[in-house]
């Protein structure tokens, strides 16, 4: 008899980066808090939003959503900070990977202070050899140019 296992690597990569954006906080976290809206406000991040549940500020979403040239499917048990942003796990399971995210929102001398910290779990070693220096790269950078430029000029022309 042969007793075997099966060592499960992980790595979690943590992303972080904070903006200020020219708006109120009450205008930004109106739009960053709308899940139903997002593939309307961030087409090159949500391609659809599926609220499964919601018990209150708590929601469990499914979402497919894009990411290096394909779309993959999420499960997101987010919990809305009202007027202040949200925290979410979140569960990639197409793409093996998982994570926890915030996008906190503060008032700043120049409108609002967007703080972001995403924590990403690499489920399987292949996986972590291909993805870690993409993740690290380009993550961040993309999800500027998809979702806090294009929250800009939301926001921008409201306030």
């Amino acid at each position: 008899m042969c007793l075997c296992s099966t060592l499960i690597h992980m790595k979690t990569i943590t992303l972080h980066k904070t903006w200020t954006i020219e708006a109120s906080t009450e205008d930004v976290a109106k739009i960053m808090t709308d899940f139903e809206h997002f593939p309307k406000h961030f087409p090159k991040v949500a391609q659809s939003i599926k609220i499964l549940n919601r018990d209150g500020n708590v929601l469990d979403i499914e979402a497919s959503v894009k990411s290096f040239g394909r779309v993959f499917k999420v499960k997101m048990k987010t919990e809305i900070l009202p007027g202040r942003g949200f925290i979410s796990d979140n569960d990639s399971y197409q793409f093996g990977t998982s994570g926890h995210e915030e996008l906190l929102l503060s008032p700043h001398d120049d409108g609002t202070l967007i703080d972001y910290t995403y924590n990403v779990t690499i489920h399987n070693k292949w996986l972590q050899i291909v993805a870690t220096p993409l993740i690290k790269m380009y993550s961040m950078k993309f999800w500027e140019k998809a979702v806090i430029d294009e929250l800009k000029k939301k926001v921008e022309k409201i306030s």
